[in-house]
């Protein structure tokens, strides 16, 4: 990387640099700031004078040092050896600074994203004289056990084949293709702001399958949505974002730690690497690149962290693979914004955030989607954000920018939480815009009745907020029998079939068909009570019959069993 020495520094103001002499820079240019070359952006342009975010503590820096330019854009390496890295903000790998520096980042440290000695086994399946279009795939490499990566013609990059390697080992620098004079590397260079290219976004049709019941049944996301997590401190949204990594029919997991604790974030680090995906027992990290960025670092590493993020999980998108992208938490990158925001002395937006926040969160949630890739394949960007509104606060404009941009919303309750109720997600202010396209896929796996059962679990519950308040009021004994059977119900409901328990060895994954047969059998036994009260049964007594045992117990009952409880239950109906 060239660098040139074009300017000085006549300002700083904690994050933001101001540099002068830099007639020559480009907006969102990479520079390197003074003479410990710190990593900088620059984000504001004006006559010769350079606005200049850096990414890197900046105490004892003073007017008058030097800046580097770069002449490039912010950007990230993409290629093999991705998966199961540990990175920081701007892709340094966490865990190969920590056996050259030790337990702190020096500053100033460069460092490349992906290994420049390590060599891997690539297998070409293009030939020479073959014509290559941008997105085909030259050849592929085994990177681990779970996930071939494929090595794609960049997009800028088209014609026919002058040069291909053999079958052998090679690192990410070597030359494994030519096209015409244009060198084709494992590795690829793209810019962190600019999403990747494709052909064409497609409809959403499948869901994300995440085994948890409340977001499966009730609030299902689809493969190439948009999904929201806002909840106050404790609420659970980093068990929730865990549940999704471990058990989301998804082929790779992208977490972005973004400002978090540093508590927080290293247990995500000491956790991911000992879970095992339950498809195939081998490490889930074999699948997933963790980004982490605690809120001890410099803040405007958050917004780097969020669009490294990203554009990996674009970059096995275009693979062809269903990725998804957990961002937590987007709040602590607006915060970052907000801060570069008063430095720049902008004119600040609704509680001091800049005017420009609903554009930036929107132009990150556009990148999701299910697209049809370079190279004519198919694949999908999940993106689920979660949000840390300051004491649960839900009207405040990080919140309420995200929900306009994304289609679901899993509402995370403090009561909830301090009820024990996990996962915490509060059916009653909780949405999806998905239900309807992906309800084709559901009944298919499960049952042509599925949307009416949803609608009629949901109605119940609905129901029970109103009559809770009489409850509330006079006493549960002045409802009628019925009315008695559906609190039941509701119970039910929320306690047997939406409470899941994320640390048991059953309870923590349910599948699509044991799910719907769970809700079948709730609402087999509420129609069963209906029917012996006009019988003149009493209550007391139809909640005494032996199948609501098997309710109880369905959480960790097969399937099969199941089945048997509900035949057994219509029978008597």
């Amino acid at each position: 990387m060239q660098e040139k020495n074009i300017g000085k520094i006549i300002k700083v103001s904690g994050l933001l640099v101001v540099a002068s002499g830099m007639s020559d820079a480009h907006m969102y240019e990479v520079v390197k700031v003074s003479d410990k070359k710190l990593i900088g952006e620059i984000i504001k342009l004006v006559g010769d004078q350079a606005y200049i975010q850096v990414y890197e503590e900046t105490s004892g820096i003073g007017p008058g040092e030097p800046v580097y330019l770069t002449a490039r854009p912010l950007t990230v390496e993409l290629g093999p050896g991705l998966l199961g890295s540990i990175y920081d903000g701007v892709q340094r790998p966490l865990d190969e600074i920590y056996k050259t520096a030790g337990d702190y980042i020096s500053r100033g440290i460069d460092m490349a994203g992906l290994s420049r000695t390590r060599k891997w086994e690539f297998t070409p399946r293009l030939k020479k004289g073959e014509q290559a279009e941008p997105g085909v795939i030259i050849g592929t490499v085994q990177e681990t056990s779970l996930i071939e990566h494929k090595i794609m013609i960049p997009p800028a990059h088209s014609g026919q084949i002058s040069e291909i390697v053999q079958k052998g080992k090679y690192t990410v620098e070597d030359v494994i293709c030519k096209i015409g004079n244009q060198e084709i590397k494992m590795k690829q260079i793209w810019p962190i702001r600019q999403s990747r290219p494709i052909i064409k976004k497609l409809i959403p049709s499948e869901p994300l399958l995440t085994g948890q019941r409340v977001i499966d049944a009730f609030f299902p996301v689809a493969q190439g949505g948009t999904a929201c997590v806002p909840g106050p401190f404790g609420a659970g949204k980093t068990v929730v974002q865990h549940q999704l990594a471990k058990w989301s029919n998804v082929d790779i997991v992208v977490f972005v730690g973004c400002g978090e604790r540093g508590n927080e974030m290293t247990d995500v680090l000491q956790e991911f690497p000992q879970l095992k995906d339950p498809k195939t027992n081998e490490p889930l990290m074999k699948r997933t690149v963790l980004i982490a960025n605690t809120s001890n670092m410099p803040v405007a590493a958050r917004e780097a962290s969020v669009y490294t993020g990203i554009t990996i999980a674009e970059y096995f998108r275009d693979m062809g693979y269903k990725v998804l992208l957990t961002a937590d938490s987007t709040s602590r990158w607006a915060e970052a914004m907000r801060e570069i925001s008063g430095r720049l002395e902008e004119m600040p937006g609704e509680e001091g955030y800049p005017a420009y926040l609903s554009s930036r969160t929107a132009a990150f949630y556009e990148r999701a989607g299910k697209v049809k890739c370079l190279g004519g394949r198919e694949g999908s960007l999940t993106i689920v954000g979660a949000v840390s509104p300051p004491g649960g606060d839900l009207s405040e404009p990080v919140t309420q920018n995200t929900l306009r941009v994304t289609r679901v919303f899993w509402s995370l309750d403090e009561k909830l939480a301090y009820k024990r109720h996990f996962p915490a997600i509060n059916w009653l202010t909780s949405y999806s815009l998905y239900c309807d396209k992906v309800d084709d896929f559901i009944k298919k796996n499960t049952s042509e009745d599925w949307p009416q059962m949803r609608e009629k679990a949901m109605s119940i519950l609905q129901k029970e907020a109103e009559l809770q308040e009489i409850v509330r009021l006079v006493g549960v004994e002045a409802l009628s029998a019925e009315e008695q059977l559906l609190l039941n119900t509701a119970k039910s409901i929320r306690e047997d079939f939406l409470h899941q328990n994320a640390f048991d060895e059953i309870d923590t994954y349910t599948s699509l068909q044991k799910l719907y047969l769970m809700l079948k059998a709730i609402l087999a036994f509420y129609n069963l009570g209906l029917k012996k009260l006009r019988e003149n049964l009493k209550l007391e007594e139809i909640l005494m019959l032996p199948f609501k045992e098997d309710i109880v117990k369905a959480k960790i009952m097969t399937e099969d069993k199941l089945e048997k409880s509900i035949k057994a239950i219509n029978e008597t109906v």
